[in-house]
């Protein structure tokens, strides 16, 4: 391989990843926080979104860079910044352009391929859970310590204790009135009918 085609391929590789964190981020939200079924044909369309995203981004790049080519084009004196791009840098621009452009084709591309599409919703999931799971082992780990194993046990006692009479008890006590009340009207709108 070239460097452009390797320029490319990690291009779409750091995109691809970018398009995998996307849909980890709805899968977490449209699971967890919405308490939804996961649905792969849902995250589909994510995926191919977070990849339209990714190549429309590509693409303006490779018009950027195109215009800087053109702009340098014939000027041979001293630049006077780091993006003050000159003649000499004309092919460098080229290939940064060609590059851009071959990330955003290759994009398309994959936008295209629902087989692709689903390798990432799944890689997606995957992460997901694997942070679910890393989140729920910590907890479990602190909250489930005994007090013969935490050294600051004595001194923190007090504080979770007011934090559970201050904090945990009062959300139960919400969560229960919020419970009686959403029966309390489920009854009497069975009632009503």
């Amino acid at each position: 391989m070239g460097r452009t085609a390797d320029a490319i391929a990690e291009g779409v590789a750091i995109a691809t990843a970018a398009a995998r964190l996307a849909v980890k981020n709805h899968i977490l939200v449209g699971t967890i926080a919405e308490n939804g079924v996961f649905d792969t044909d849902k995250y589909i369309d994510d995926a191919r979104e977070a990849l339209r995203a990714m190549a429309e981004e590509s693409e303006e790049a490779a018009a950027n860079v195109t215009a800087l080519r053109k702009r340098a084009r014939g000027r041979h004196s001293d630049p006077s910044g780091t993006h003050d791009y000159r003649d000499r840098d004309v092919r460098n621009l080229r290939r940064r352009a060609k590059q851009s452009s071959g990330v955003a084709a290759k994009l398309r591309a994959m936008m295209e391929d629902r087989e692709q599409l689903r390798v990432i919703v799944e890689e997606a999931r995957e992460a997901a859970w694997a942070d679910v799971r890393h989140n729920l082992d910590r907890r479990l780990r602190v909250e489930g310590m005994r007090p013969d194993q935490d050294p600051d046990y004595d001194r923190m006692r007090e504080a979770r204790m007011q934090a559970l009479r201050l904090v945990d008890l009062q959300a139960l006590s919400s969560q229960q009135r919020a419970k009686a009340k959403r029966k309390k009207k489920q009854k009497a709108d069975a009632e009503a009918e």
